[in-house]
């Protein structure tokens, strides 16, 4: 049947949290308070790594951009779920619902690239100190980087493409705070088998080899650090990755037991809960852990408060 003669939705139902409606406030206030987080520190972040010029190194290059990225896709989602909570209103439009999936994806995606570029600096540093310099070099992290963008651009765009030319007649309610790709297709009147096998096939380049890779460059580390005669020098190596281990585990945990573990399809509270965590919750955690845990951005921050404390009125 041709998408012309059909009636079409011009607009979707959000149904938000799964919370209740007497303490929708104080929700209301707590991710607002999780999401301004999540900006204020992750642009404090490439704040410090623009300014002191003893993080103008790979691994910091790739968390500038990996705070970017946390950024904009907490950016997705959490204002229009804020406004929504606030205005009570659940209405999302046809266009801005298609534009949330195109860029939802693009930043879950690019997430994906970049820490895994991140464990690859990690296993050269470690495994191939000698040679870190010269193969972690100025233009190979450009190319890692747009590559990145541009593997993350093409899956967004043709997942976006073809969500487009599905129908939607009908029922219009997601059971969700944003427009997931996943739920959209459960609500289309169209045959979606073609938008499925690509999910399947893109989800295995964007997310599956990722992290296959970070695996084997944390396999290879750990090789290489049982080698090491000092245990000194052995909590040296592995205090460089443990603020990456940490932000790995947390993205790829959330979306294991999200897509992997999905919920029945009579409960879907389970992954509107997950997904909260993957999308608020682990970029506003970016920035404390790589704060805490890392000595040389808590130096850079140091250095920038005493020069503005000393600076000249």
């Amino acid at each position: 049947m041709r998408r012309d003669n059909q009636s079409s939705v011009s607009e979707f139902l959000l149904l938000g949290l799964p919370v209740w409606t007497k303490k929708q406030g104080m929700y209301y206030t707590l991710f607002l308070g999780m999401y301004l987080t999540t900006v204020l520190g992750n642009l404090l972040i490439i704040l410090l790594i623009r300014l002191d010029s003893h993080l103008h190194t790979p691994m910091y290059f790739f968390l500038s951009h990996l705070a970017f990225t946390d950024v904009s896709f907490s950016s997705v989602t959490a204002p229009k779920m804020l406004m929504n909570m606030q205005t009570e209103s659940q209405s999302i439009s046809y266009a801005g619902c298609i534009s949330q999936v195109c860029f939802f994806l693009l930043f879950g995606g690019l997430d994906s690239f970049l820490l895994t570029s991140m464990a690859y600096d990690r296993y050269v540093a470690i495994c191939h100190p000698l040679h870190y310099t010269t193969t972690m070099s100025q233009k190979l992290c450009f190319l890692l980087v747009t590559v990145s963008w541009v593997l993350s651009c093409t899956s967004a765009l043709l997942h976006t493409l073809l969500l487009a030319r599905l129908s939607f007649c009908g029922d219009n309610t997601l059971p969700h705070f944003f427009c997931d790709l996943s739920t959209l297709l459960k609500l289309s009147s169209s045959d979606t088998t073609v938008n499925e096998l690509v999910i399947l096939t893109v989800g295995v380049v964007v997310i599956t080899l990722p992290l296959m890779c970070i695996l084997v460059s944390y396999g290879q580390i750990g090789a290489t650090t049982r080698r090491v005669p000092s245990t000194k020098g052995i909590c040296k190596a592995l205090s460089t990755c443990g603020s990456h281990l940490s932000v790995v585990s947390l993205y790829y945990g959330a979306i294991i037991g999200l897509y992997f573990f999905p919920s029945s399809s009579n409960s879907n509270d389970k992954d509107v809960i997950v997904s909260v965590l993957y999308t608020l919750v682990t970029p506003m955690l970016n920035p404390f852990i790589y704060s805490l845990r890392n000595r040389d951005m808590k130096g850079a921050l140091r250095n920038i408060l005493s020069k503005r404390k000393f600076s000249p009125c």
